[in-house]
């Protein structure tokens, strides 16, 4: 497959007829953390874009930066026995970017997109624009609406409420 970039997540863009900046940084956003830090916002606010695969079957989440998937939850959408993380060939191979750079938008036909409910906890959500060093700024809805995806609940049960999970995972 052939790689894609900003370039790509540019021209979707401009397909769709909608006028987003895409911030660049000089530091790495490769990681929920680094891309706060760069933002100056809370980790939640990063839409991480994570590729599993059932068996040879790609599926993409989108979540936001301070949760995790639950693959129980992914199998139960009816995606097998396993499910399991793609390593980083995996997910070049299936979706055109590099680990930490991969977007929601501009994606392959045919990858389901399904986007986790904790990102309806912000107004404002920041997912990666094709680079490991940059972002687009939307809305839970309008991601939703631009990935053509479905909502779903796939992020890990926290804990006990008010509990933090670890806000340098991603």
């Amino acid at each position: 497959m052939r790689m894609r970039g900003e370039d790509d997540v540019r021209a979707f863009f401009e397909a769709a007829g909608i006028a987003k900046e895409i911030r660049r940084f000089d530091d790495s956003t490769h990681n929920s953390g680094l891309a706060a830090r760069s933002l100056g916002v809370q980790v939640g606010q990063v839409a991480k874009t994570i590729l599993l695969l059932s068996g040879d079957s790609p599926i993409v989440v989108v979540i936001s930066g301070d949760r995790r998937v639950d693959t129980k939850k992914v199998r139960s959408l009816g995606y097998g026995k396993r499910v399991r993380l793609a390593g980083p060939d995996e997910v070049a191979a299936h979706t055109g970017f590099a680990v930490g750079a991969v977007s929601p938008v501009a994606l392959p036909d045919g990858v389901p997109i399904f986007l986790d409910r904790s990102l309806r906890r912000f107004e404002t959500i920041y997912p990666a624009a094709g680079a490991t060093n940059n972002m687009f700024e939307t809305t839970p809805d309008e991601l939703l609406a631009l990935t053509r995806g479905t909502e779903a609940d796939l992020a890990r049960d926290e804990g006990p409420p008010g509990q933090v999970s670890h806000p340098l995972r991603s």
